[in-house]
This record gives structure tokens, C-alpha cells and sequence, in this order.
């Protein structure tokens, strides 16, 4: 189920999410850092301080005297705003006594301390962190030479712990007002991307529903206006096609038409009986001629659905391509000679490829036959088959007046005809060659300027075989 709101909601969530997730790890990372730090630099001044006890205890000679350590302890503990307790070490059982206390009250649980204990112990200077009743203490234990004694220094953590909790309650109102911030923003920059993806969504519609005249116009920089040009250049594909299909359909009916509407008005006159041999074997060679037409026009039809279908066998075998030229001018020569055209063949003995010799054939007739039906008489077209390293061509050239060249990259296309007077069949054959041509690992290609028009077939390249 979709969140209401759609891609808005999520996108917006999104940022939320992000934006929330760095600023709580920026929080776990900064906090934890800072209090440490805190106390790490108030332990350190404490066992500094610890340190300047225990030397200036050392030097004075009070150590002897209970009352003026006493004094002098409590001097310290006023100077260094922190509690200082000398401690008498006993070593069977291990215990602590208090000899000094610069505290006004003096509780027996401060021989318990963990850090006075632990110097008492190793004779290392301790530096801790501990909790009496709701408060926590910062500490350093340090062992007083030459007697059997320790400096205990311990101050309250309060300062640096409300610190800390400031630092906490800032950056939690820091974190919220940004995330409100994000939320406000990011919902805004949603709905306009948003907004953009539904007039793609629009645009979608109206192509599905066969409406092509609107342009789909985005003026971003972004991939969606990347995704609005390949919608709006598809929409003018489509629409070229539908109207090539429209044309096809129309072209189909008229081709059909046509031939069908001949066929039976020739066989009417053919059942006159009255008909002279003459007559009547003109008869039969334009009803052939008519049934040629439609067969033509099948077998595009059937090759055209086999491919789309994937049901389309080619073969695979050694093709001499010199052999297939002769043979394509052979079976144009009568049509070439009726449109008064000059057809030549010049074939290179090398030209073998690997391909299928009827598919091959049937694209040197599409080639071959455009040239002869869309150039003037007189124009002279060139059945070419050579050798290109481990290339194989085919090439039909003629001087002509050549293809517009806005209908070059579109020739190719189905159902496409370049409109003028030469202009005739389905638009299929052209399409078809190039799809055998790829089949088979080849291409067809059309480079064409007015004078000179070269449509060639590029195959994979076969040794030529060892003569016998």
C-alpha cells in the first residue's frame, strides 16, 4: 500500500530520514567526545594538584604534627576548591585511615575510597571517576613519600557535567528545529518534483491514448528533464510511426486492391471467348505480373511477423557474394531494360561470407530494386562485391539524384517511404533487409549524396574455399 501523498510523502521522508540520521550520529558522536574530554581535563588538574600536595607535605615537616596538617590540609583544600584527605596506609589487613580531611564533615565511608585504595595497593598515582550518593567525583590518589601514606584530591564533576547536559539540551533543540526545517523544505522540493513527474504521467496517457500533438516540455537540467526530452522524442517517434502505420495500412489496402481489382477484371475479358492468342498472352502476362504484386507483398507480411515473433530461420553457410551479384543482375536485367536503366556487376572472387545465400539474396533485391525503381532512366546502378579484411560486401551504386538527407537515418525504418515521385511499395523491404542483415551479424548501411547513392551489405568474411 502506498503512503498517501505518494512520492511527496516519501520523498520528503526521505530527506527527513537522512538529515535525522546524521544529525543523531553527529549527536552520539559529539557528546560522549565532549564529557570525556570534561573530565579527562579535570582529573588531570586534580593529579596536579594531587602532586603539589604531596611535595609541599613533604618539605613542610608538618607531617609530625596532626594539628598543623590538619591546618595545612585544609589550606590546600580551600586553595584547589576540591576535598583534601592524607590517609595512614595499613598494610595487614589492608585498610585506610584518615589522618587529615579538609571537609567539614568527615565520614568514615571516604577509607572505602576505590581510587586511595588501589594506590595503597600499587603505589601508582590513580585517577578516577566515582559516584557518592547523586553526585559524581572526580579523582587522584597520590602515594606521600617518605611516610606510609596517600594524597587523596576529589572534586565534584557538577560544573563539567552541567556542561555537558547544556551541550545535550542545544543540540537536541538544534536537531529538532533542522528536522522541522528539512521537513518544510524537503516537502516543498518534493511536491515540485512531484509536480514534474505527473505532467510526465500525463504526457504517458495522452501517448497511450493516441494523442501526439502536445509537446512534452520540462525545463529542468536534471535527470527528470532528461526523462521529459526521451518522453518528448519518443512521443515524435510514435507518432511518426502511427502515422507510418496509418499510411502502411492505407498503402496495404491500395497494393491489395489494386492487383485483386485487375486480376478480376483480366479474368472476365479472359473468359470472353472472342479474344485473339495475341490478346489473351498479354492478358496472362499482366494478371502474372499482378499476382507477383501480392505474393511480393505476403511474403514481406509473413517475414515481418516471423520476426517480431522470433520465429525467423536463418541459415548458416559459405556464400560467394560475386555469385549472388551475377545472379541479382540476371533476375533484374528484364526490369532494368524496361526502365531504361544500365545495370553492371563488378565481383571480386574473394567476397565469401558466412550468412544464408536466400536471405542474402532477398536484401541485394530490396537494394537492388530501389535503386532501379526510385532513379531516373538512364541512370547507370552497379552490383559491387568485394573483400574488406574480414569483411564481406555486397554494394549496390548508382548515380542518382540521391535520398534527401533527411530521410537517410529513416529509410530503414517500417512502413516508411520517402514521399515524391518514385515513391512505391509498402515501405516494408528496406526494413526487413536490415533485421536479416543483423541476424546474420552484418549490417546494412545508405550513404547517399545527389549524383552518388551506395547501399551496402557488410557480412562476416569467409576463407574462400580451395579449388578442387
Amino acid at each position: 500500500m502506498s503512503l498517501p501523498g505518494g512520492i511527496r510523502v516519501k520523498l520528503t521522508l526521505a530527506l527527513v530520514g537522512i538529515v535525522g540520521g546524521a544529525l543523531l550520529a553527529a549527536y552520539a558522536i559529539v557528546v560522549p567526545s565532549l564529557e570525556r574530554s570534561l573530565v579527562d581535563a579535570k582529573l588531570e588538574q586534580l593529579e596536579t594538584n594531587a602532586n603539589a600536595i604531596t611535595n609541599g607535605l613533604a618539605g613542610s615537616g608538618v607531617l609530625s604534627s596532626p594539628v598543623q596538617l590538619d591546618s595545612v590540609v585544609r589550606g590546600f583544600g580551600d586553595a584547589f576548591g576540591a576535598r583534601v584527605v592524607v590517609f595512614q596506609v595499613f598494610s595487614d589487613p589492608l585498610t585506610l585511615s584518615v589522618v587529615a580531611d579538609s571537609a567539614e564533615s568527615v565520614s568514615t565511608e571516604i577509607t572505602k575510597d576505590p581510587a586511595a585504595l588501589e594506590t595503597a595497593r600499587t603505589g601508582r598515582t590513580v585517577r578516577a571517576r566515582v559516584s557518592r550518593g547523586e553526585e559524581e567525583y572526580g579523582e587522584a590518589a597520590v602515594q606521600l613519600l617518605p611516610t606510609n601514606g596517600i594524597v587523596l584530591v576529589s572534586a565534584s564533576l557538577a560544573d563539567q557535567l552541567a556542561t555537558v547536559r547544556l551541550v545535550k539540551r542545544r543540540m537536541l533543540l538544534a536537531t529538532i528545529a533542522g528536522l522541522a526545517i528539512v521537513l518544510a523544505l524537503g516537502f516543498v522540493a518534493a511536491t515540485i518534483h512531484a509536480r514534474r513527474i505527473l505532467r510526465l504521467q500525463r504526457a504517458a496517457d495522452r501517448i497511450a491514448q493516441g494523442h501526439f500533438d502536445e509537446a512534452i516540455v520540462d525545463r529542468g537540467n536534471d535527470e527528470l528533464g532528461l526523462l521529459a526530452t526521451a518522453f518528448d522524442r519518443m512521443r515524435v517517434e510514435v507518432a511518426q510511426l502511427d502515422s507510418a502505420r496509418k499510411e502502411f495500412v492505407a498503402n496495404a489496402s491500395h497494393e491489395l486492391r489494386t492487383p485483386l481489382f485487375s486480376l478480376s477484371g483480366f479474368l472476365e475479358l479472359l473468359a470472353d471467348e472472342d479474344l485473339d492468342e495475341e490478346t489473351r498472352r498479354e492478358f496472362l502476362a499482366t494478371t502474372r505480373g499482378q499476382v507477383e504484386r501480392l505474393t511480393k507483398l505476403a511474403t514481406d507480411l509473413l517475414d515481418l511477423s516471423r520476426m517480431d515473433a522470433g520465429r525467423l530461420r536463418i541459415e548458416s553457410e559459405e556464400v560467394e557474394l560475386a555469385d549472388t551479384a551475377r545472379v541479382l543482375a540476371e533476375e533484374l536485367h528484364a526490369l532494368a531494360e524496361a526502365s531504361g536503366h544500365r545495370l553492371e556487376v563488378v565481383a571480386d572472387g574473394e567476397a565469401w561470407a558466412r550468412a544464408d545465400e536466400e536471405r542474402v539474396l532477398q536484401i541485394g533485391r530490396a537494394l537492388a530494386g530501389n535503386a532501379l525503381l526510385h532513379t531516373p532512366g538512364g541512370t547507370r546502378v552497379l552490383l559491387r562485391a568485394e573483400r574488406r579484411g574480414d569483411r564481406a560486401i555486397l554494394a549496390v551504386e548508382d548515380d542518382g539524384p540521391g535520398i534527401p538527407a533527411e530521410h537517410v537515418d529513416r529509410v530503414f525504418q517500417r512502413f516508411y517511404r520517402v514521399e515524391g515521385g518514385h515513391a512505391s511499395g509498402s515501405g516494408l523491404g528496406l526494413a526487413i533487409a536490415r533485421e536479416l542483415a543483423e541476424r546474420m551479424g552484418g549490417t546494412v548501411a545508405i550513404e547517399s549524396r545527389p549524383g552518388r547513392t551506395v547501399c551496402t551489405l557488410d557480412l562476416p568474411a569467409e576463407p574462400a574455399p580451395a579449388s578442387p
